[in-house]
């Protein structure tokens, strides 16, 4: 969802600095790097023992998550294009589902306020699967709820750890642009199927002509 569907990547980039410093923490490392591949749950246990915080686990998602849900409710949109790809998608038929590592709340405010939430069949999230993108646990529900096996899922990344992952469990996939992720777009664009900058109809031509 993030980086793909929602234009949302600058909003998680800080939003852990952000908790920290609200606390009087000085943030020297480059956090946002660091967190960029695990669940919110796992990167609140890497910032309560690095920074030595008192708070538990759950504490300190809902902080960050409290930074974080003011941007998905009020302010971030779709990234271009992603409103007519899910459309000519949805006409042809072809079920779709979220698999995103940002909780529900925040998931549920930004599909619902941007009127993405009826394109999909299922949501699923990493909190409530059990585990971040780097298992494929999470592209096996989406898929599992799709009624589709992993050959005949595309799944859609920005991030180069996740595109690894999903391909690694047989998926089919299509790297895509964002600037969170700019440093790995050669070598997301090499072991994606697809890649591409931006979600456009002519991509649905693209994933058409594949065959399976």
């Amino acid at each position: 969802m993030d980086g793909t569907l929602l234009d949302s990547m600058p909003v998680w980039e800080h939003a852990s600095e952000r908790y920290l410093q609200e606390k009087g923490i000085c943030v020297q490392e480059k956090l946002s790097e660091v967190l960029f591949s695990m669940s919110m749950h796992e990167g609140a246990r890497y910032v309560k023992e690095k920074y030595g915080l008192t708070e538990d686990e759950d504490e300190i998602v809902a902080g960050v998550n409290r930074i974080v849900f003011e941007a998905y409710e009020t302010a971030v949109q779709p990234k271009d294009g992603v409103r007519e790809l899910l459309e000519r998608l949805k006409q042809e038929g072809i079920p779709m589902a979220v698999a995103t590592s940002t909780d529900r709340p925040m998931m549920e405010a930004a599909l619902t306020r941007t009127g993405l939430t009826s394109y999909f069949q299922g949501i699923f999230t990493c909190s409530e699967v059990g585990a971040g993108k780097v298992k494929p646990d999470i592209y096996f529900a989406a898929a599992e709820c799709l009624g589709t096996k992993p050959r005949e899922t595309w799944v859609f990344e920005d991030a180069l750890y996740a595109l690894k992952t999903a391909k690694l469990a047989g998926f089919r996939t299509v790297g895509l642009y964002d600037a969170a992720s700019g440093k790995d777009q050669d070598e997301i664009a090499a072991r994606a199927d697809i890649y591409c900058v931006g979600l456009t109809e002519e991509l649905f031509d693209k994933i058409s002509g594949e065959v399976l």
